[in-house]
């Protein structure tokens, strides 16, 4: 596995991503569940990029994209939930594991913002 496949912070964001994929599967609401996706999506997506960029620099400013993606997600879980495509377990249980995942960003962020 690759280097940034060892992180915990990627690990869950893209267990996170695959749950919501399979918990979307069916949802006839198509924008929404595009988006939701995509922005779950592109957390792990974000990390990995920054990583291989080989620059301090540049691996800042794509963890600072993904935890921006991040609070999209949130945002798109919580109008889901509103919206009656996710049940109340679903929501708080994918809205925390991205709260979780945020605060890990914003770790790594400030480690190497050091």
């Amino acid at each position: 596995m690759d280097a940034f496949g060892k992180l915990a912070v990627w690990k869950r964001s893209c267990r996170l991503s695959v749950e919501l994929y399979k918990q979307f599967r069916d949802c006839r609401g198509f924008g929404y569940r595009d988006q939701v996706t995509r922005s779950a999506l592109s957390v792990p997506s974000n990390i990995a990029e920054g990583y291989e960029r080989n620059s301090r620099k540049e691996y800042l400013r794509f963890l600072k994209i993904a935890k921006g993606s991040s609070g999209e997600l949130r945002t798109q879980l919580y109008i889901g939930f509103e919206a009656g495509f996710l049940s109340k377990e679903v929501y708080i249980a994918s809205r925390k594991e991205a709260e979780e995942i945020s605060r890990m960003l914003q770790g790594v962020i400030s480690k190497l913002q050091e």
